[in-house]
């Protein structure tokens, strides 16, 4: 994860955690390093609001293409995202000021139309509140 430096032992998340449950970008966490020095969340400090959604694309003409149909079909909504293709993984920035309905429609009409599968990485109570349909 990279994090920018804030106050004393907090750090602010600076890009999507692809593994990391419970936390997205712009997330202020405390930290503590370890023997080597390195650096373990203890705890959330402030919450930023964003959601991470994480994505595994079915099909699409191969694995660089479908994660990019992913990416293509959530940015008119304002949704960033990373590939990582070790995984065939795509994980997206879902900010708060996003169309929370719009989004969780399209994650569910994904995962029904059989494009891909999903998993709720860090949602907001606004997130659980969206109908997505």
């Amino acid at each position: 994860m990279w994090a920018n430096r804030r106050d004393g032992d907090c750090v602010e998340l600076n890009n999507i955690p692809f593994f990391a449950r419970g936390f997205s970008s712009g997330d202020v966490v405390r930290v503590a390093a370890d023997d080597e020095g390195v650096l373990w969340v203890e705890e959330a400090v402030k919450w930023s609001g964003n959601c991470t959604i994480r994505i595994v694309p079915i099909g699409g003409g191969g694995e660089v293409a479908a994660r990019q149909a992913v990416l293509d079909a959530f940015a008119p909504l304002g949704v960033e995202g990373e590939g990582l293709a070790r995984f065939n993984l795509v994980a997206l920035h879902v900010p708060a000021g996003a169309d929370l309905h719009a989004v969780k429609r399209l994650v569910i009409l994904g995962e029904e139309d059989g494009r891909w599968h999903y998993e709720e990485g860090c949602i907001t109570d606004e997130w659980r509140a969206a109908t997505g349909r």
